[in-house]
């Protein structure tokens, strides 16, 4: 076991910790995209339930969401939406007993000023408490040159190292979408674009390495979505090339790269297992767990359909009160993400493994 440190969201120093923990101890983390309190908790819960520690992300359109699609102003929402589903984990993460790092998913280039608005947030937070809102952010810029993906990058970093903060950045692209961000996939999977070149990687440490602390998603042919066998082809070695790149010109020990893996929805296990030995420290998953929820709420329908066309059985005057309260249903739903979350858990090595100090 690595470093312990203390139950509840871990920032700076603490996170760099968790990440190292799991790098050191051969496992990753979930790292799950929430859009409700329904879908926090059931994650708090999972982490909870397999003793491991977990990564809870909101993309911009999951914060939006978050704060209420009727909200008059979607770009405020974007930004409300992520500080008030921040503050919910804040609240409860420790009350959990795992370290939980929070994160926002991919912001493209004109979600730029989404970013800046939640490091605005963070800022005033950190003046409070000593400690930024959001562990890290991601820049997802792979759509624009290298140079300006990563110069954009270190102007970004520069200002959340102030706030004890880490960047996540994209080279190569993650075919798919997530929220409107994301890439067409070529179905030969031989498309360049879906694998990250290492002297573009060595290139982005050398600039960010000396700024503070960053994490990379290096494409390696993974998408988001979930595709029919043989659309995609994972090729894990090119985390490898990278990792071995960086330690040559730089002389570090051993995967000095703190890698992560999106699109990690129907992955192959043994592909995962193989990531993770690479310095992989952190695995995304969005689509595997919105389809889990969605299953047992639609089982849950199932067993007494009448209950959602009828308040009162018309046949014999019983009140389907208890059926269709929210509750009932939407408790089958975070049941179903509970469930998922720790064959997620087994996939990535990860469970009994937390860093929080018991």
């Amino acid at each position: 076991m690595g470093e312990q440190v203390k139950a509840g969201v871990v920032t700076g120093e603490d996170y760099i910790k968790v990440v190292r923990a799991a790098k050191e101890g051969g496992y990753a983390l979930p790292a799950v995209n929430v859009v409700g309190t329904n879908s926090i908790n059931a994650v708090l819960e999972a982490a909870a339930k397999a003793k491991s520690d977990v990564i809870v992300q909101l993309s911009n359109g999951g914060a939006q969401f978050y704060a209420g699609k009727g909200y008059p102003d979607s770009s405020e929402a974007k930004v409300l939406g992520a500080v008030s589903a921040a503050q919910h984990v804040h609240l409860l993460a420790e009350r959990y007993g795992v370290c939980v790092v929070l994160h926002t998913d991919h912001a493209n280039k004109k979600l730029i000023p989404w970013i800046e608005a939640l490091l605005e947030q963070g800022e005033r937070f950190y003046e409070l408490h000593g400690k930024p809102l959001y562990s890290s952010h991601m820049l997802d810029l792979s759509e624009e040159t290298l140079e300006e993906n990563v110069g954009e990058c270190a102007r970004i970093l520069e200002r959340m190292a102030k706030i004890d903060m880490s960047i996540e950045i994209e080279l190569g692209v993650t075919g798919g979408e997530e929220d409107g961000v994301g890439h067409d996939i070529d179905e030969s999977a031989d498309n360049a674009k879906l694998y990250t070149q290492p002297e573009d990687v060595l290139y982005a440490y050398k600039t960010l390495n000396p700024l503070g602390h960053f994490s990379v998603a290096a494409s390696f042919g993974n998408v988001h979505g979930v595709y029919k066998p043989g659309n995609v082809k994972l090729r894990p070695e090119i985390l490898k090339h990278s990792q071995a790149l960086v330690q040559s010109e730089f002389g570090t020990d051993a995967n000095p790269l703190d890698l992560v893996f999106h699109g990690g929805s129907g992955s192959e296990k043994s592909k995962i297992t193989e990531a993770v030995g690479y310095g992989v420290f952190k695995m995304n998953i969005d689509t595997d767990t919105q389809f889990a929820f969605a299953k047992e709420v639609g089982g849950y329908v199932e067993t007494t359909p009448r209950a959602f066309k009828h308040q009162i059985d018309p046949d014999s005057g019983k009140p389907y009160k208890k059926v269709y309260d929210p509750r009932m249903f939407m408790r089958a739903g975070e049941s179903g993400v509970v469930e998922r979350l720790q064959e997620a858990f087994a996939d990535l090595g990860a469970v009994g493994k937390s860093a929080a100090q018991s």
